[in-house]
């Protein structure tokens, strides 16, 4: 396993928003980051880390990351309220940005087709449903950087979903009008093949990386995700079916 790159020194807050309410933590390199501890759910630490690498390898413009270690004497203190759902030990870590925007159906059209299609297939290949924009709202989990002017992805802690819905999908997914651009695209889909398939080769360093107290609720009891679950749903993109739809 991979050593922490940061420790947290400071917790400043926990944020309002998203399933799982990181916490706002400064690190001892004077970073802010979006801390994802044992309150997350081991099933989210493991998918976002798991998803972060894939998206890296794949050239997906991520936020960046890194695993993050929190004092227990941080804990122990009780310093912060509800910080035990932090927990003491290595958590997922999420760069905070300096001028970050929610995505919106406005600004939407200012991502490239490039990346917009990128993000389609990735997300289809990771079943990761969790990227809703339609002209009813959503939360597409993407931010547009104000100062930089380009997009940025965070939040995978719902890939590898097993009731992943095909249909819900493409009618909500941020992108979904991308979509024949590249499933009906012969030339586009070998393409993608291509850069799937090296991202996966990644894989064998990414389950070395994951820290082993994340494969345990408690002691004696296992996450709810497990390794095969994994690789099966991304050796998908060998199978000659991987692009059908209903």
């Amino acid at each position: 396993m991979s050593e922490p790159t940061v420790v947290i020194e400071e917790i400043l807050r926990r944020s309002e928003q998203g399933v799982t309410r990181p916490f706002v933590c400064r690190g001892d390199d004077g970073v802010l980051y979006y801390a994802k501890g044992k309150g997350a759910g081991r099933r989210s630490q493991i998918c976002e880390w798991v998803a972060a690498q894939l998206a890296t390898a794949f050239g997906l413009p991520i936020a960046e990351y890194a695993l993050a270690e929190v004092p227990i004497e941080l804990v122990d203190a009780q310093i912060f309220p509800e910080i035990n759902d932090l927990g003491c030990g290595i958590v997922f870590a999420s760069r905070e940005l300096s001028h970050p925007q929610e995505l919106t159906v406005t600004t939407r059209n200012l991502v490239s087709p490039e990346h917009a299609t990128d993000i389609l297939v990735f997300d289809w290949w990771v079943h990761n449903e969790d990227r809703h924009l339609t002209e009813r709202g959503g939360n597409p989990n993407l931010l547009w950087d104000m100062q930089a002017g380009g997009l940025v992805v965070i939040d995978h802690n719902q890939a590898f979903d097993p009731d992943f819905n095909i249909e819900n999908f493409l009618a909500s997914h941020v992108f979904a009008d991308h979509w024949n651009q590249v499933f009906s695209d012969h030339v586009e889909r070998d393409r993608y093949r291509t850069k799937l398939v090296a991202a996966l080769a990644k894989l064998p360093d990414i389950r070395v990386n994951i820290p082993d107290s994340w494969w345990f609720v408690d002691e004696g009891v296992p996450a709810d995700v497990t390794w095969d679950e994994i690789v099966t749903c991304l050796e998908r993109c060998h199978r000659k079916d991987f692009w059908d739809t209903p």
